[in-house]
């Protein structure tokens, strides 16, 4: 890689001790298939075959990260030293992206990998509309679904081992109300809430992901579709065998200024 490479990845002194972490695009993943929804039409279908800097249409990067597509995926670094001293918060420590594309009701095939970096009470997560429904990835809590501001939470999956560098196969639904998560090899998520029905309420909506603090994510095997109207045959009972949680609040919700 030369000095004027667009993507600089290994550009940090930092990051030279975890090059042998990254192989490049992850194995084929199962063909996990929807449980609630009912797929209506392609809205992207995306290998990253192609190396290249990031499409802005398909893909939005937050704080300064550094995004590209590299080795067959979409590849993200935190921002820049000097991003980071120019900001007093949202410094883009973690990488972050989000897709615009993703439709408010969808169907959406990924899978995601972690890598160095360290884990922080907020990161790192996968999101689906920003700041609406939030899975965040944790080595001693597992995996735990948030929701509204990440003030209440939904679901958890306390037995879910969380591995950094290893590639995780998801395919989520919401519909209405309801949000299900399926992870190959791994738990089923399920949640109800009114916020994932409302419209859109801020700006990175979709489906989001951030990193490990000081960290790498990749994305790979990206299909969004949007949904008919009607559900899975048989969704009803398979709700019904899904694990239960009962919503905890876990902090208060912060108060919107009078104008």
């Amino acid at each position: 890689m030369t000095k004027n490479s667009s993507y600089s990845v290994y550009s940090l002194c930092g990051f030279l001790a975890i090059l042998p972490i990254f192989q490049g695009k992850s194995e084929n993943p199962p063909e996990l298939q929807p449980l609630m929804a009912v797929a209506d039409e392609v809205v992207l279908e995306e290998e990253f075959s192609e190396p290249g800097p990031l499409d802005k249409a398909h893909w939005g990067a937050r704080q300064g990260t550094r995004w590209a597509v590299a080795d067959g995926v979409l590849r993200g670094e935190p921002s820049t030293p000097e991003y980071q001293a120019s900001k007093p918060d949202h410094k883009g420590l973690e990488a972050r992206v989000s897709s615009p594309l993703t439709p408010d009701q969808f169907i959406a095939r990924f899978s995601v990998r972690f890598s160095a970096g360290k884990e922080t009470s907020v990161v790192p997560f996968v999101e689906f509309g920003h700041h609406v429904a939030r899975l965040k990835f944790s080595g001693e809590g597992g995996l735990s679904l948030l929701a509204d501001g990440e003030t209440v939470k939904l679901a958890e999956a306390k037995d879910f081992t969380y591995e950094p560098g290893k590639w995780y196969h998801a395919l989520a639904e919401m519909k209405g109300e309801e949000l299900v998560v399926q992870f190959a090899d791994g738990p089923v998520i399920y949640a109800s809430h009114p916020q994932f029905a409302a419209p859109p309420s801020s700006g990175a909506n979709g489906l989001g992901v951030a990193g490990p603090e000081g960290g790498m994510v990749e994305i790979d095997h990206v299909t969004f579709w949007s949904i008919a109207a009607d559900e899975q045959p048989g969704w009803r009972e398979k709700r019904e065998s899904l694990p239960k949680f009962d919503p905890v609040e876990i902090k208060e919700k912060k108060k919107k200024a009078d104008r």
